[in-house]
């Protein structure tokens, strides 16, 4: 049989072969037993699987994409869980007083209003972000969000609720909010207190320099 060693095609013999050579007997010895290599079976990879492989890449970073473009970047993790009927506010470094009381009891105009009754985490997410974004495009600053209490749910309660909080305090756009007055739907509601757009300073600033004129 032949064996192949390293580069070398060697002839074995087996022991009951004679020979008068000491190094030959020896190398047949210690050859005793040894067997060819196996050669490894091959894979072959086929046009169409490669071809499958790209399209399943292809409808996870379509699926990834929007949400890279629009920016959404809020929570679905879980996040810390609220009371159906709690009371709640917030108001970030540097807002007045004053203008976080007005907001607490209800005093600013409602421009725009978003019901989020009966969405899912998901739709609740997207329609946030969006509602967010329409409202700077249009300078709207006081708004109404409504994601209910809750109160239904008697195993998982106020979870919508509960994301929408933590929701506000990521959106840089939102400067305050507070838990709305009960003629605007109590603890499911909360107004909403935007920043002003970049338009709108720019405004103020040019008004405020035609009064010093």
């Amino acid at each position: 049989m032949f064996v192949i060693i390293g580069r070398f095609l060697c002839t074995t013999k087996t022991m009951s072969d004679t020979t008068n050579d000491p190094e030959e007997q020896l190398f047949l010895q210690e050859m005793q037993g040894v067997k060819p290599l196996q050669a490894k079976e091959r894979v072959e990879l086929r046009k169409g699987d490669i071809s499958q492989a790209s399209a399943a890449a292809r409808r996870l970073a379509a699926q990834k994409q929007p949400e890279e473009q629009d920016g959404n970047r809020l929570q679905t993790s879980e996040v810390k869980r609220v009371g159906p009927h709690d009371v709640i506010g917030y108001k970030r470094p540097g807002i007045q007083d004053g203008v976080y009381r007005k907001l607490r009891l209800g005093k600013y105009e409602t421009e725009a209003r978003l019901d989020l009754h009966r969405r899912t985490i998901d739709e609740a997410r997207r329609e946030l972000y969006r509602f967010i974004q329409e409202c700077m495009s249009h300078d709207i600053r006081s708004v109404l969000v409504l994601p209910g209490k809750g109160d239904r749910n008697i195993n998982d309660p106020a979870v919508l609720k509960s994301y929408l909080v933590h929701w506000l305090e990521e959106l840089d756009e939102v400067q305050a909010y507070h838990t709305a007055q009960p003629h605007h739907g109590g603890s499911g509601a909360f107004y909403v207190l935007l920043r002003k757009s970049e338009r709108k300073k720019q405004a103020a600033r040019e008004q405020f320099s035609k009064g010093r004129l």
